[in-house]
C-alpha cells in the first residue's frame, strides 16, 4: 500500500530526470525534510518575502518542480515552500498508507506544523487543491487562504478524463514550435517537464478511494476559498460547480476561465500568477 517504483533502474532514471529539471530551478533554494507521521517530506524553500508564507501543491505525479516557472515572481514578495506529496515519485518517502481525505489532511497538517510558521496561504493544482480543501474542511488553524485550481473532490476520473490526458502527454512530446501552435502557454515549460512525467509512468502510487466533497464538508470550511475553474474540464461542470460552491459557503468564490482545461496554469501562467498574488 506504499507507493514505490517498479525497480531500482527505473527508479535511477526517474531521479536523474527531477535532477536535471531541479537545476532549472530559477531562484536560490534550500532543500527541507520534514517529518509528518507518513514519511519524510522533502519542500523547497524559496524567497524571503515578508507576506504570509505560500505552499506550493503539485497536481498528480508532478513533484514541486512543475511549479520552477512560476516560483520566481511569487518568492518575490513571500517565502515559498514547494512540496513533493507523499505516495508520489519525488523526494519525499512514504512511510505509511494514504487511504482517506482524513489521511490527505493529517500528512499536510503535519508538514504546515513541521514549517513552523502561525499561518500559511495554501496554493494547489488538482489534486494538490484536494487535499488542501481537505485540510480546511477539519481545520483552519494554520490556513490563511486557499488557492485552488481545478480541484479534485467535484466528479469522478473517468474514460473522458484519461483520454485528454493522454492526448495531452502525446502533445507534449511534439517539437516546441509545433507545440506552441496547438496549445496555450509556454511550450518549453512542457517540453521540460515531459521526461518526468513519462519516467514517472514507472512509479505505482496508492491513492485513496476516489471520492466528492459533500455539501456538508463544504459547508465547514472557515477560511477564504478562491476555485480557477477550467470551463472546458473533462471531470466536472465547472459553472455547476462555481454555483454550487458559492451558494454553500460565502467565504467561497469561485470564476470560470473560458476556454482552458485542466492544465489551466499550463494554458494561462500569467493569469495563474497574478490570482495568486492577487489574493495573498
Amino acid at each position: 500500500m506504499l507507493g514505490k517504483f517498479v525497480d531500482q533502474k527505473a527508479q535511477e532514471r526517474y531521479f536523474a530526470t527531477y535532477d536535471a529539471i531541479l537545476r532549472k530551478w530559477p531562484v536560490p533554494a534550500e532543500e527541507l525534510d520534514v517529518e509528518t507521521r507518513f514519511g519524510p517530506t522533502r519542500i523547497r524553500r524559496s524567497g524571503t518575502g515578508q507576506g504570509t508564507p505560500i505552499v506550493l501543491l503539485h497536481g498528480v505525479m508532478g513533484t514541486s518542480l512543475s511549479w520552477y516557472s512560476y516560483v520566481a515572481e511569487l518568492a518575490e514578495r513571500h517565502t515559498v515552500y514547494a512540496v513533493d506529496t507523499i505516495g508520489e515519485p519525488g523526494r519525499s518517502v512514504q512511510t505509511r498508507p494514504v487511504q482517506s481525505g482524513q489521511d490527505q489532511a493529517d500528512w499536510l497538517a503535519d508538514v504546515l506544523a513541521g514549517l513552523g510558521h502561525e499561518k500559511f496561504h495554501l496554493v494547489g493544482i488538482s489534486r494538490g487543491a484536494m487535499i488542501a480543501l481537505d485540510l480546511a474542511m477539519r481545520s483552519s488553524d494554520r490556513i490563511a487562504r486557499v488557492i485552488a485550481f481545478e480541484p479534485g473532490g467535484f466528479g469522478t476520473i473517468g474514460l473522458r478524463f484519461v483520454l485528454w490526458s493522454f492526448g495531452q502527454m502525446f502533445r507534449w512530446l511534439l517539437p516546441a514550435p509545433i507545440l506552441r501552435r496547438i496549445m496555450p502557454g509556454d511550450p518549453y515549460v512542457r517540453r521540460t517537464l515531459a521526461p518526468l512525467l513519462l519516467r514517472g509512468l514507472k512509479y505505482k502510487p496508492h491513492f485513496p478511494p476516489q471520492y466528492e466533497f459533500t455539501d456538508d464538508q463544504l459547508r465547514a470550511i472557515e477560511v477564504p476559498v478562491h476555485f480557477v475553474l477550467a470551463e472546458r474540464c473533462a471531470v466536472h461542470n465547472s459553472r455547476e460547480v462555481a454555483a454550487r460552491v458559492e451558494a454553500l459557503n460565502p467565504r467561497l468564490r469561485a470564476e470560470v476561465v473560458p476556454k482552458t482545461t485542466h492544465a489551466l496554469p499550463l494554458e494561462e501562467p500569467d493569469l495563474t500568477i497574478s490570482r495568486i498574488l492577487t489574493l495573498v
